[in-house]
């Protein structure tokens, strides 16, 4: 790292000018004294007890005896600057949220059309991401083909997962249906904490945040516009999106196994019983796992037996009704 780059860090975690100079002084010739390092810096006996002060409150110097002044191992030093300067962020967050929203208060009153935003194509996976990784409590999601962008592993809402933001997922049967996007997106998601279920179609593409703000993708239908999309911040708007959600959340079926699956149930069973819930046909099941058809028919045989039923519908009622999923 150049003298350059190192000056810009360290002034971006809150040293002054003289603090920097001062501490890649010493860097580059060693501990010096008081009078030395003013010498050689061209500064006032007041000016180098000053920075010197500051990076020993810092933790990047220390006085190794009556006047000689030397760089000491940094780690602790620069993690208490690390935290300062995120106190300082989140302070400053705070500081000008509060004061839009008394902007908004007592300047500009929300008119209908502050409600609602925009997003065109080029800006949609952008917005997207943003707010995302800035929920904090719960993202609700209504998830259907067909897909804007590549989709891959979602790596941003497993990261969320980890951070304790719960994810409720309702997606459209067709969603399930493809196999790439299954094994890749829907999984890893479900095996990293994502509530999942499935109904034969969603009503419309959307995202909650927290509760606050809404990204609703434009119809399907309309094709020309279809990938663009709108911003619904707080409202009644908003509050009946959530109200959709909910409805939907409580009529779909689950996707994922719960804790009371017979220790027996083998992984294949598993998985063939996640997916018989969620509606799609045998021969997708059966492409979806990567067997044969017969293979599938005899797994299919032989829960049904157990549960004492006679075809797939009555098994889903059964797995349902008796923890299975």
């Amino acid at each position: 790292m150049s003298d350059d780059e190192l000056d810009i860090h360290l002034r971006r975690l809150g040293l002054g000018r003289e603090d920097v100079r001062l501490y890649q002084w010493l860097l580059g010739t060693g501990p010096a004294t008081h009078s030395a390092i003013a010498s050689a810096l061209d500064l006032s006996e007041a000016d180098t007890a000053a920075a010197v002060e500051s990076l020993t409150k810092a933790g990047l110097v220390a006085t190794t005896d009556v006047d000689t002044i030397a760089p000491i191992e940094p780690s602790t030093g620069l993690q208490r600057l690390a935290r300062a300067r995120e106190s300082e962020l989140r302070a400053a967050e705070l500081a000008a949220t509060n004061a839009y929203r008394q902007f908004r208060r007592s300047v500009w009153q929300q008119s209908p059309d502050d409600l609602v935003e925009v997003i065109t194509a080029p800006y949609v996976a952008e917005r997207v991401h943003l707010e995302e990784s800035a929920a904090t409590k719960e993202v609700l999601r209504f998830d259907s083909p067909p897909y804007t962008t590549q989709r891959g592993p979602n790596d941003l809402e497993v990261e969320n997962l980890g951070r304790g933001v719960s994810y409720r997922c309702v997606y459209a049967r067709a969603a399930v249906r493809q196999p790439d996007y299954y094994a890749e997106n829907i999984q890893p998601c479900i095996a990293a904490g994502e509530q999942a279920r499935v109904l034969p179609d969603v009503p419309v593409k959307l995202s909650i945040y927290d509760g606050r703000l809404a990204l609703v993708s434009l119809s399907d239908a309309e094709m020309e516009i279809s990938r663009s999309s709108l911003l619904i911040r707080q409202s009644s708007l908003l509050d009946a999106l959530i109200g959709l959600f909910e409805s939907s959340w409580r009529a779909a079926l689950p996707m994922h196994l719960g804790t009371k699956e017979p220790s027996s149930l083998r992984p294949i069973e598993r998985k063939i019983i996640e997916l018989l819930a969620s509606g799609i046909t045998d021969h997708a099941i059966a492409e979806l796992l990567g067997i044969s058809r017969r293979t599938l028919s005899r797994n299919l045989e032989s829960l049904t037996t157990r549960a004492g039923v006679v075809n797939r519908f009555q098994l889903a009622v059964y797995a349902c009704r008796n923890g299975w999923i």
